[in-house]
């Protein structure tokens, strides 16, 4: 089979859509032509299938059925979403609870659920001093029937890991097709393979953490793979004059304040970087750094500080 690297007579195909409040696009060189619409078909059908199972917006999302039933009840789920839900467990014990999806009370009661509406200061005291039970010790899995219930009532918010999973999925289309030079995107968490002709890696940029517009910082070469990034300046709520970003840290029952403005990570997958970015996040700027070098992740973790952005990039050494 050619690879772009023998030839530079490879075509090149630029396709985009609307998925979860925002776009995909799906960039790749291929050697046969290929039937643009029948794919074009299959990757809003992927994305789409994503949504309908793991919104939060979406009511009559799988996930947001699940979120309603009562503990006990075993419920029967796609093969999808029983996967992303293990995974979640996962990076959330690698991450000793830094990764929770069993934030979704949390993320609700600040103004960054469907509603858009923040509860008062009292009830989200109230959240912040009652026990909580983790995504962790809640969930129990049937994998052999396909089934999940809750030991504990909790509510999930796959808004951490969700997005890279639709990543990936495109990629699979592309995958399926015997489309091995691409680069899929959705809403800046990417997942690359192969490369640009002429041995031309794929690059990507880094956004400057700064609310209200979209610089680039620098740029970063991919190899086969996925890069996600979590920050405090895209989605965030200005409350009695200070700023709190729409990252849950479960630990304190609250948004983030830890002096971290984004962290971006380099992963097998977009749904691993995805997740492990945010736990990243919540980790901090000290054990952050600590814990990608023990899981094997090259992260850029972007500081502020009172003299300004610090940049500290872990390197793994696996890409």
């Amino acid at each position: 089979m050619k690879t772009c690297s023998e030839s530079r007579s490879a075509g090149r195909y630029d396709l985009n859509g609307a998925t979860m409040g925002t776009r995909y696009r799906v960039l790749f060189y291929s050697f046969d032509a290929p039937d643009l619409e029948a794919l074009a078909e299959q990757l809003n059908m992927a994305v789409t299938r994503v949504d309908q199972q793991m919104s939060n917006w979406r009511p009559d999302s799988e996930l947001m059925r699940f979120n309603d039933l009562q503990p006990g009840i075993w419920m029967t789920l796609p093969a999808e979403l029983l996967w992303v839900l293990h995974t979640a467990i996962q990076v959330g014990v690698e991450s000793a609870g830094a990764f929770d999806i069993a934030v979704g009370d949390l993320v609700g009661a600040w103004g960054f659920g469907p509603t858009g509406r923040p509860a008062d200061d009292g009830q989200r005291d109230a959240l912040r001093r009652q026990p909580r039970a983790s995504a962790m010790t809640a969930l129990e899995f049937d994998f052999g029937g396909g089934r999940v219930r809750k030991r504990h009532p909790v509510h999930l918010d796959l808004s951490g890991i969700a997005k890279g999973f639709g990543v990936d999925q495109l990629a699979r289309c592309l995958e399926d097709r015997g489309i091995h030079d691409y680069l899929v995107s959705i809403d800046g968490e990417f997942r690359a393979r192969g490369g640009k002709p002429g041995d031309q890696p794929w690059t990507v940029a880094i956004e400057r953490p700064e609310a209200g517009v979209r610089t680039a910082l620098g740029a970063l070469q991919m190899g086969d793979g996925g890069l996600a990034t979590s920050g405090d300046y895209r989605h965030f709520h200005e409350h009695e004059g200070k700023r709190y970003a729409h990252t849950m840290d479960p630990r304190r029952a609250a948004p983030l304040d830890n002096g971290i403005a984004s962290v971006s990570v380099l992963a097998p997958t977009c749904m691993l970087a995805d997740a492990w970015a945010t736990a990243l996040m919540v980790l901090g700027p000290t054990l952050g750094p600590a814990v990608a070098r023990e899981q094997g992740l090259s992260a850029l973790f972007l500081l502020r500080e009172d003299a300004g952005l610090r940049q500290l990039w872990v390197e793994a050494g696996r890409f």
